[in-house]
């Protein structure tokens, strides 16, 4: 089996052909972008990691920086800093000196797909990253998918099968022990404005995560259904 723990994030990565010219091409376009993969960004040794779907183009493409710029963040950000992930309430640019406490934000694709829809192949060639990423996550930890697709991504990354974890909103799922996912409906503009994600609904599944990352025994929290 592929030692996927041991590839670790390459800021020039370029496995992915189609994203890697379309890369090029935005580069040209807007020579001040970031236009690059995307790194994680956050707390080194956060328990709670937050998966998105991947750079948007005037967002984190821009600016190098996950959900900083773009309108996904807005909400993003709020609830992190609600729940007291985050010193500030928005993120605006990489030297705005907003920090992450005891949380993480990486995306299931690290560059930026053309019209923010990656192929089912681009996502499991940053599948080895995802993976990287999870392994890291200190114990017990939890991660937040943002999305079927990052939810998927993050089974795909430990190797569990999709069926058996059917993606719902607020839905929490053992991924292994002292392993929690909980998924959450993208912070997108079109959820949030179409209303399928209220702020409400989006902090309920930071309060689930705090009270899981609360407890010393998170399978516990799972089968109490909290």
């Amino acid at each position: 089996m592929l030692q996927k723990s041991l590839l670790k994030f390459d800021p020039d990565c370029r496995n992915c052909k189609r994203l890697a010219g379309f890369l090029d091409q935005t580069s040209a376009r807007y020579p001040g972008y970031h236009a690059r993969p995307v790194p994680a960004f956050g707390d080194a040794a956060a328990r709670l990691l937050i998966v998105g779907l991947a750079p948007g183009m005037h967002g984190a493409n821009a600016t190098g920086r996950p959900f900083t710029g773009d309108y996904a963040g807005i909400l993003l950000y709020q609830t992190l800093f609600d729940f007291g992930f985050s010193n500030h309430p928005e993120s605006v640019s990489r030297d705005d000196g907003l920090r992450l406490t005891g949380c993480r934000i990486t995306n299931a694709v690290k560059c930026l797909p053309p019209q923010n829809k990656p192929q089912l192949t681009e996502v499991r060639n940053c599948n080895r990253y995802l993976h990287a990423e999870i392994a890291a996550l200190p114990r017990p930890g939890v991660v937040v998918a943002l999305g079927k697709i990052a939810h998927d991504a993050v089974l795909r990354a430990l190797e569990l099968r999709l069926s058996a974890h059917p993606f719902a909103h607020a839905r929490l799922h053992r991924l292994a022990t002292d392993r929690l996912l909980i998924d959450s409906y993208h912070c997108s503009r079109y959820n949030t404005q179409t209303r399928r994600l209220t702020p409400e609904m989006f902090a309920q599944v930071f309060r689930l995560a705090r009270s899981a990352l609360s407890t010393d025994d998170p399978e516990g929290y799972l089968q109490e259904g909290a």
